[in-house]
């Protein structure tokens, strides 16, 4: 730091020995000293600027704003002032003109990458998500070495249910440790949101090495535990935090509590559960994961009434987020299911040229189906046969897809348009997504688990045209209400499970289109029945095998075993497949069936596709 006025400053302590105190956290002596030197110096940029530090670290933000605009008109050309300024004001909540600010740094200094951090940061605080993602994405593209570029742009994809998050976080590793322990705390979270547990683990396990203390990183490692079906491993963190931090802060205290229903519900103590949920209440007014969890509970317990309730609660909250940050999803013309609504005509599948693909056996085994249909069961059994090898579930194809469109080819309709070399490098593409994902086993044959593929059916017949698919099929009521009580990340699903009804409408939109195409394009297939499943275990593993040429279905019955050895399954499902197969699942509607009455004319087309009634099973 150097100026002209700082000469008659030094009269006082030095600026060094004032920047000291100030990395000590000794801020009211910094402050008492700037204020000595300032006596001398009015106008020293250096000292001001120490002195506008000092104050904020005091949580004096109105006085640092003061100082920090002060600044800005005795170096208005200096775009670190209007940075320092704009983040003054953020905290002191004047979102708007923190914005004008930053604004002004970057007008300045428009390759500086720190600048655009500092204006996404504000954007993220005004709920200004999408301009917040561009604004990362540009400062990453300036800066690509600078963790803090992808980890808030991860968190605006994360809000905005964008593909991109988990792109975002892919060096993750290599940005270890991050010197601001709330950021790593924030990179573990958004991990987890994007069902890379293991990874969120051991970024958590390195933050408490080195921050042993650090209290909210250990509530969220007892989450993650149990997320990951580490049962014993949460109890014993918040055992350990129960003893080293008797009297946790209010937002941990409501974290902890969640965590212990949680595992209280696991434990098959309801009542227990229950008390805890309905003690504690919502985290904030939009918590709906709160409500969801609640409603799962007075499902078990048959409060059927009440569990209802809490469900309207939690898709009010949720609906009410999901319309700030994609009101297009609520618009009266939008669709439930986007990708549900356009066709393939035999006349486009005419059209398609025979080009050079892979065989069965090198293609991938692709199990679909509305979601909670019994595809995650389906998933882990199969990945517990030694000749088969499934990942968790991915948005994979939704990718590809949308990196087609933007080469101008309108899908489905004109997929005709993909040269040999275009197929290629998407397989190549979906074969580099996997492995970034699973270490791949390539002497076995892979299980691509999406419940929505069902909509890409034309896209994966034109890459893989001799590969089987498997549709996970059960009581469309059953799937309706599990859908309703699921609590989805996803936009799309989200806002097509809203209600009841609108749940319902996507279930048949979804399965009108698969059906459809199915007749178009006449897949290698095989139904599988949730209730046969249930029922015959033995004989529809046997089934299975036989339709993927694979020996020996034993290991399939295994599957429980192998669900709790991977620990992390990013599915709903992640407490029931790591059971035996049971028949909790079957005809759980029939409790609600009062609220099934204005459901059941939507379902009437498929109920009587698929030969299911209305009493109990088909």
């Amino acid at each position: 730091m150097t100026n002209k006025n700082s000469a008659i400053a030094m009269a006082g302590l030095p600026l060094r020995d004032i920047f000291g105190l100030l990395q000590n956290g000794h801020s009211v002596q910094a402050e008492r000293h700037c204020r000595e030197n300032l006596a001398a110096a009015p106008d020293d940029t250096n000292v001001l600027l120490l002195l506008a530090m000092s104050l904020q670290q005091q949580n004096r933000h109105r006085e640092a704003v003061a100082l920090y605009e002060r600044l800005t008109r005795l170096q208005p050309s200096q775009a670190v002032n209007w940075a320092n300024y704009a983040i003054a004001l953020r905290l002191n909540r004047q979102l708007q003109e923190a914005n004008e600010a930053a604004a002004a740094a970057i007008a300045l200094e428009p390759a500086s990458a720190q600048h655009r951090i500092v204006l996404g940061v504000i954007q993220l605080e005004q709920n200004d998500y999408t301009h917040a993602l561009e604004t990362f994405l540009a400062a990453r593209d300036r800066d690509p070495s600078l963790p803090e570029a992808s980890i808030y742009a991860a968190r605006a994809s994360s809000i905005l249910r964008d593909a991109r998050t988990e792109l975002l976080l892919r060096q993750w590793r290599s940005w270890l440790p991050l010197p601001d322990a709330q950021l790593q705390l924030e990179l573990a979270h958004l991990l987890m949101t994007v069902s890379d547990a293991h990874a969120a683990l051991t970024v958590l396990e390195d933050l408490l090495h080195r921050a042993p203390m650090y209290l909210a990183a250990k509530v969220q490692l007892a989450s993650a535990y149990e997320r990951g079906n580490r049962i014993e491993a949460a109890r014993s963190v918040l055992a350990a935090i129960e003893v080293e931090h008797p009297l946790p802060d209010a937002q941990a205290r409501i974290e902890i509590l969640h965590i212990r229903a949680t595992l209280a519900a696991r434990d098959g103590d309801l009542a227990g559960a229950r008390a805890l949920y309905e003690t504690v209440g919502p985290r904030h007014a939009l918590d709906c994961a709160h409500y969801f969890a609640l409603a799962g509970v007075l499902d078990k317990l048959g409060e059927t009434a009440a569990a209802m309730q809490a469900l309207t609660a939690a898709h009010a909250a949720q609906t009410e987020e999901l319309r700030a940050i994609v009101p297009a999803r609520f618009a009266p013309d939008a669709p439930l299911l986007p990708n549900a609504v356009g066709r393939l005509t035999p006349g486009d599948y005419a059209r398609w040229p025979p080009w050079v693909a892979p065989l069965g056996k090198q293609s991938p085994v692709f199990i679909v189906g509305f979601p909670r249909s019994g595809t995650t069961l389906l998933e882990q059994m199969l990945d517990a046969h030694p000749g088969l090898q499934s990942m968790d579930e991915q948005p994979f194809f939704s990718i590809l897809g949308n990196e087609i469109a933007e080469r101008g080819v309108r899908l489905p309709d004109e997929l005709y348009r993909l040269n040999q070399r275009d197929c290629d490098e998407l397989r190549s593409r979906y074969l580099g997504l996997v492995c970034e994902k699973i270490p791949r086993k390539w002497d076995t044959q892979l299980v691509d688990k999406n419940p929505l593929n069902m909509l890409w059916l034309p896209l994966i017949a034109r890459l893989f045209p001799e590969a089987k698919f498997i549709l996970a099929l059960r009581h469309p009521c059953d799937v309706v209400l599990s859908n309703y009580m699921q609590n989805y990340r996803a936009s799309v699903l989200a806002s097509a499970c809203s209600t009841l009804e609108r749940t319902a409408q996507a279930y048949v939109a979804a399965m009108q289109c698969w059906l459809y195409h199915l007749d178009v394009l006449k897949p290698r297939l095989l139904v599988s029945r949730y209730e046969e499943l249930v029922e015959n275990p033995a004989r529809q593993a046997g089934r299975i095998a036989a339709f993927l040429e694979v020996d020996d279905p034993e290991p399939m019955l295994r599957f429980d075993r192998h669900a709790r050895d991977k620990g992390f399954i990013a599915t709903p499902s992640y407490t029931q497949v790591i059971q035996p197969v049971n028949r909790k699942g079957l005809d759980r509607w029939q409790r609600y069936r009062h609220e099934f009455a204005p459901v059941l004319p939507i379902l009437e087309p498929m109920l009587r596709h698929w030969g299911y009634t209305l009493g109990a099973g088909r």
